[in-house]
């Protein structure tokens, strides 16, 4: 097999966010959110009802927990801050929420570890969902102050910063496809949200902007936005039709962030089709086209898990009145992760790479999560160490970075790579039905931490930066 190095200034971390670590739900002054009240009201709808409350009890464990990053070659990882333990109702610091992100990145300093903060991991505060959540304007308003506040109170402790985690998902599980709290069924909706967070991203930057202005934050602070990008694939021998699906799925999930990132605009043939030739009506204001210049950052983050495949639809609109642009395509050619159902392509990430080197060539960036999650994982235990044996997690990262080092050699501005879930966490409905950490959570020995047999290869890669 052949040996590739990354570059000595490439950077390993790790990733994981608030909602799904940290846990002590209703300590503290934290207020609800929509995995808490989901969690509250149908707890039923969650993999053997784990909800929220949890996390994987990050809170206490903290300590262990950074101590464990850095003795697996980690000097960096990212979490985020929630909204709901940060603020109270009125908008205003919560000072025990800020007294624990601030232990937090005290002890992530003494333990030779970088924070890399995100402002939002689909954690919305539920009294503000209640007044309309993303389909209201005046909740990006909100966010905007609660991302100054947080900029104010911790911009001289955090160099690195992102004003959201995949902002296209969000509007697809609540309102489009059924599977989040609400569990709506409207495109219209779901096109709202994505909007009006598209304004909460700019005005959040706004924001940071004038925290830099006004002397709040380090000297090399930076800004940005992690957003899942799924590069699009279509048939070989491809109709009009199909490249037309293509077009649009690659306009909707990754062409709409990457312009707003970039150019500070969403892309005009994906608003031309939504508002002219679907009817969707976008909240659109005058004076919008001026907020979405403030949207352009630093650098982003890169979500990568699966390549996104489609064709031309069957029918124009589903079985609940909303347009269909595309279909799933199944590549005949496809290995998959059973357990999660979705299909394994490395080259994605590379093609990512050359997707941003073609189109958007100053824009740097990083895989901010990658990670594969296995079903069940406890029945690969070692017998005799009780460890578990997951070779597949080393074939899947490795040949992952593999195409990574391909990129980067062929001029990708890829900078580092954080692996998603690298200590089993908690996964939004599916709660610990798949586990995608080099470090197991045991739920029945307190939440104990156990590496993986992986996590001996993972600190030999991310210490040498050589992939074998």
């Amino acid at each position: 097999m052949a040996t590739y190095v990354l570059p000595q200034d490439f950077f390993f971390g790790a990733a994981m966010s608030g909602p799904q670590t940290e846990g002590g739900w209703n300590i503290g002054g934290k207020l609800e959110n929509l995995w808490d009240t989901w969690s509250i009201e149908d707890i039923s709808s969650f993999y053997n009802q784990v909800g929220s409350y949890v996390g994987n009890d990050f809170m206490h464990h903290y300590k262990d927990d950074l101590a464990l990053l850095e003795s697996l070659g980690m000097n960096n990882y990212r979490t985020s801050i929630q909204w709901s333990r940060l603020l109270d109702e009125n908008g205003e610091i919560n000072p025990e929420g800020a007294a624990w992100y601030h232990e937090l990145f005290r002890a992530s300093k003494e333990a030779g570890l970088e924070v890399f903060v995100n402002l939002y991991h689909f954690d919305m505060p539920t009294y503000l969902f209640r007044r309309g959540g993303w389909e209201n304007r005046e909740v990006c308003e909100a966010y905007a102050n609660y991302a100054y506040k947080a900029f104010c109170e911790f911009g001289q402790e955090v160099r690195f910063w992102f004003t959201f985690n995949e902002p296209i998902v969000e509007p697809e599980n609540r309102y489009w496809h059924s599977m989040w709290y609400p569990q709506h069924h409207s495109f219209q909706e779901a096109c709202t949200a994505q909007y009006n967070i598209s304004i909460a991203h700019a005005l959040g930057v706004a924001r940071y902007r004038q925290a830099v202005a006004e002397g709040r934050m380090l000297p090399d602070a930076r800004i940005g936005m992690i957003c899942n990008f799924s590069p699009s694939y279509t048939k070989d021998d491809p109709s009009e039709a199909d490249l037309e699906a293509l077009r649009m799925n690659d306009g909707l999930t990754n062409r709409w962030w990457l312009d707003l990132v970039t150019k500070g605009c969403l892309p005009a043939d994906v608003i031309k089709t939504l508002t002219e030739d679907l009817g969707i009506v976008l909240p659109a204001r005058p004076y919008d086209a001026d907020v979405l210049k403030d949207g352009v950052v630093d650098w982003i983050g890169c979500n990568y898990y699966q390549p996104s495949r489609v064709q031309a639809p069957s029918r124009t609109h589903d079985e609940w009145g909303n347009p269909l642009f595309a279909e799933p395509y199944v590549w005949p050619e496809r290995v998959m992760n059973e357990s999660r159902g979705w299909e394994i392509y490395p080259k994605g990430i590379y093609d990512f790479g050359m997707k941003c080197k073609n189109e958007y060539p100053e824009l740097e960036w990083y895989v901010s999560e990658n990670g594969i999650g296995i079903e069940r994982e406890y029945l690969n235990k070692d017998p005799k160490t009780q460890q578990v044996i997951d070779d597949y997690r080393v074939d899947f990262v490795r040949d992952h970075l593999i195409w990574i080092a391909k990129a980067i050699e062929d001029g990708a501005k890829c900078v580092g790579y954080h692996y998603w879930g690298l200590i089993d966490n908690w996964s939004w409905a599916n709660a610990y039905k798949n586990r995608y950490g080099f470090v197991e959570v045991d739920l029945m020995e307190n939440y104990e931490r156990r590496p993986k047999k992986s996590a001996a290869w993972l600190t030999k890669v991310a210490t040498s930066h050589v992939v074998e």
